[in-house]
């Protein structure tokens, strides 16, 4: 299967000339309008009782459309840079532009990471709807009327980031149905918010004992922890969820952003943060430019400690270039 594109521009129809730092400009300017595309495509991503790695994919297809765009529209780009060696046929000069569109290729993923990496600095609703573990149980939801009335309002506040109010709905929930998950699960949340990190790990294991297999308390509850500088419980919460979820990227960068940014043990670190960076960019999750920036940040500070060469071992033991 053919995965290049050629285009043949006859040179001569293009006759302004643009400044290397015109071209950085428009294409900048293209990137973020292609971002805001894609982040209007995420915006429509229905989430409600998917897995993370259903919407991941859906994710996925709308990066995607905007990275073709990017590749084709960066090249087209740089016509003028490709002039003076152009070939002259029939008197005039003749540019041959190839475009690899396998995405498998190192030169599709370049525009595919760039624009990923936009989306994940500027679209909000990329993270916070593939944050959404809510995968439905048998006790994730509720039949009792009041408790469903009050949790939607709690889901309310807390998008309005009215977490006490958001707290308030959601007592009234669990209140009104003390096996209500999601219910637990997102008083969980609002109270981590809040700072209130023992009533957030309490609310996670109530829904825990409901739900032994709920991916958000699991992976929650392990964040709380951290906050609460309970360093190793927060460790022994990742591996839980591994137990449960061992393809879970979520695992690898938790616990590595625990030894990187918490225990000052950057190959710990940096070991954990390349698995959950490969398990990123194959399952074609945007959170991989999370774990590429906390990877630039390890090697900062292994670079002040004169741990370059290590650095370069550890990225090569797990299959990552360093260039």
């Amino acid at each position: 299967m053919k995965h290049l594109l050629l285009i043949i521009i006859i040179a001569s129809i293009y006759s302004r000339g643009v400044s290397q730092e015109s071209n950085k400009s428009d294409a900048a300017t293209l990137l973020k309008e292609l971002a805001e595309n894609g982040c209007k495509c995420v915006d429509s991503i229905d989430t409600y009782n998917k897995s993370k790695d259903d919407v991941v994919k859906e994710m996925s297809k709308c990066i995607n459309q905007q990275a073709g765009a990017f590749q084709m529209g960066s090249k087209l780009m740089k016509i003028d840079d490709l002039k003076e060696n152009a070939e002259v046929i029939n008197g005039k000069k003749q540019i041959n532009i190839s475009i690899d569109v396998n995405e498998n290729s190192d030169e599709y993923k370049k525009y595919y990471f760039e624009v990923e990496r936009c989306m994940m600095a500027n679209c909000s609703s990329l993270k916070e709807k593939i944050a959404n573990n809510e995968k439905q149980s048998a006790k994730s939801l509720s039949e009792n009327k009041k408790a469903a009335e009050f949790y939607s309002k709690g889901l309310d506040e807390t998008k309005k980031e009215n977490y006490k109010k958001a707290v308030e709905y959601l007592e009234k929930a669990v209140k009104e149905d003390p096996e209500f998950a999601f219910a637990w699960d997102n008083l969980g949340v609002n109270y981590r918010r809040l700072n209130n990190f023992d009533k957030a790990i309490e609310c996670y294991q109530k829904s825990l004992e409901i739900d032994p297999f709920g991916l958000m308390p699991l992976q929650n509850i392990a964040i709380a922890f951290q906050y609460k500088k309970e360093y190793s419980k927060a460790i022994e919460a990742y591996g839980r969820l591994a137990e449960i979820d061992k393809n879970n990227p979520e695992v690898y960068y938790g616990i590595g952003n625990v030894y990187a940014t918490n225990l000052n043990d950057f190959e710990k670190g940096l070991d954990n943060m390349c698995k959950a960076y490969n398990m990123y960019v194959e399952q074609k999750s945007p959170y991989r430019a999370d774990a590429e920036k906390m990877i630039n940040t390890i090697f900062s500070e292994m670079k002040k400690q004169g741990k370059e060469e290590e650095f370069n071992k550890i990225l090569k033991a797990n299959h990552i270039s360093s260039n």
